[in-house]
């Protein structure tokens, strides 16, 4: 408070200045040092030298204030950032696992699928052996049933060269006649059977083949070496394409493909879902030729492992 004449008392003048300090956020034993040079230096023989400290007082306040919020909003801006970045590493790591639990289902899957395919076929295959063997035998017994009417025939000739009834002779020789057509047709009909099942077979064990590639392509982590097929469908923010094949193209879970362009491999992906007639695989780092980027067309075909060199101590 100010006395009569305006002079305010060096005491009320310390109070009211820590006030002022206390509002900008000076630190403790600053603040005190310039509340005691304030105050002192405001006295009437201290006048021109107190405007002077107070405007140098006034900048660095200023100064600190401007350096403090510039710091406060940099450390603020981090501590976003590093939130952020926290954030989309919890993300990525649940992608990740999601990726992998699919992967392992996948493999699982396939793998059941492919065996109990293999023992179907197995079975269809036997009871195709036996059918065939079947025909077999029944093929060797009429062809003895015609030998034995041949041999009768004869022997019905040889007696009617002696006896000299035509007739008697004529209607043994149409009956031995019927009964060989009737077995040529019989043994036409059942040659025609066995061909028929052996076409069946035939196919029975090429499927059997193509699902014992299949697995081998599985256990060996490889896809068949047959697979011929084309990229879909590119995601390069992700990392990963589409394949125009699946399952029936002999794309295998988890395994090594080429991506081939003139002759040259120029990037490798790694299968990561398969389907009936579609899969996903992602692009592996660093495996893109320089300079290059893939293409929706691309050729891509299954990646054949190294053969192991010998030793040669």
């Amino acid at each position: 408070m100010a006395s009569p004449g305006g002079f305010v008392k060096p005491r009320e003048r310390q109070a009211e200045n820590l006030s002022k300090f206390e509002k900008i956020g000076v630190a403790e034993a600053e603040r005190d040092f310039l509340v005691f040079a304030h105050t002192e230096f405001n006295a009437p023989q201290f006048k021109p030298m107190a405007n002077i400290f107070g405007i140098l007082t006034a900048i660095v306040l200023a100064l600190s204030a401007f350096i403090a919020l510039k710091n406060k909003a940099a450390y603020e801006g981090r501590i976003t950032e590093t939130a952020t970045q926290k954030d989309n590493l919890t993300k990525s790591q649940a992608r990740l696992k999601t990726a992998q639990d699919s992967l392992s289902e996948v493999a699982d899957k396939t793998l059941v699928e492919v065996e109990a395919a293999i023992v179907t076929l197995t079975g269809e295959a036997a009871t195709v052996k036996k059918t065939n063997d079947d025909l077999k035998l029944q093929i060797e017994t009429k062809t003895a049933k015609v030998n034995s009417n041949k041999e009768q025939l004869d022997d019905v000739r040889d007696r009617t060269a002696q006896v000299g009834d035509l007739k008697e002779l004529a209607d043994k020789m149409r009956e031995a006649s019927a009964g060989r057509e009737e077995t040529a047709q019989s043994i036409t009909d059942t040659e025609a059977k066995l061909a028929n099942l052996t076409a069946q077979n035939s196919q029975a064990e090429g499927q059997a083949n193509s699902i014992r590639a299949k697995l081998d392509g599985v256990s060996t982590g490889q896809s068949l070496p047959t697979l011929n097929t084309r990229i879909r469908s590119i995601y390069p923010s992700w990392g990963f394409v589409t394949l125009a094949a699946g399952n029936n193209g002999g794309v295998i879970a988890n395994t090594t493909l080429n991506v081939v362009r003139g002759g040259e491999v120029i990037a490798q992906l790694l299968v990561t879902a398969v389907e009936r007639n579609s899969a996903s695989a992602s692009i592996v780092p660093d495996s893109v030729a320089p300079n290059v980027s893939l293409m929706v067309g691309d050729r891509v075909v299954a990646a054949q492992k190294a053969e192991k060199q010998p030793d040669r101590n």
